[in-house]
């Protein structure tokens, strides 16, 4: 095979390399949307006969075609979340705020290592935090408030303020206990609320 040949097969490869990851997030999001309830069909374009999950709304992607972002705060949303979320690795924002959804966080979510920004408040989620979210280095916001969480924030969590990228964390009006942990924070400009207090540290 000429050179030319070769340069032909790699880009035809990288070709069929991404419309197998488009499809494979397409299929991850329609299997979400069936997992919802939808009474205001927000998702209505989420078609899983398109080639592509670029073309729907409220879903954005990056110039290689990868779902990067997902914007669906109050669109009346209920059911859970599926773990199938965890593979959308390069997600950066997961906007999910003011709606209905029920059940747990799943620990998946430790594997959107590129997330910027999830924000799952106001929302009716149960059971504990998952400290997988510790995994998330790039991760700056994070809006827990409004649920119904129990147990405690994971240290792994919280030791994002120092070790990570986080600079807001809001888990106030949950079920949460007292979270303790051995190793004082850093200096650092971060914003933490809890039930009953605001700390700024």
């Amino acid at each position: 095979m000429g050179a030319q040949g070769m340069v032909f097969g790699l880009l035809g490869f990288l070709f069929f390399a991404t419309l197998a990851n488009c499809n494979t997030e397409g299929d991850i999001l329609y299997a979400q949307k069936q997992a919802w309830v939808d009474p205001y069909n927000v998702l209505e374009s989420w078609n899983q006969n398109l080639s592509t999950p670029c073309t729907w709304l409220h879903v954005t992607c990056n110039n290689n075609n990868s779902v990067v972002r997902i914007d669906l705060g109050n669109a009346g949303l209920s059911g859970s979340l599926i773990s199938q979320l965890g593979e959308l690795t390069n997600l950066q924002y997961l906007e999910l705020q003011l709606n209905n959804i029920s059940g747990a966080i799943p620990t998946s979510f430790g594997n959107l290592t590129n997330l910027v920004s999830l924000d799952l408040q106001w929302n009716a989620l149960s059971g504990p935090i998952p400290s997988s979210l510790g995994s998330l280095y790039y991760l700056k916001y994070l809006y827990l408030n409004g649920n119904d969480l129990s147990g405690s924030l994971p240290v792994e969590v919280l030791s994002l303020v120092t070790s990570g990228s986080l600079i807001a964390l809001n888990v106030a009006n949950n079920s949460l206990s007292n979270t303790n942990t051995t190793q004082p924070l850093q200096i650092k400009v971060t914003t933490i609320i809890q039930d009953l207090n605001i700390i700024s540290v």
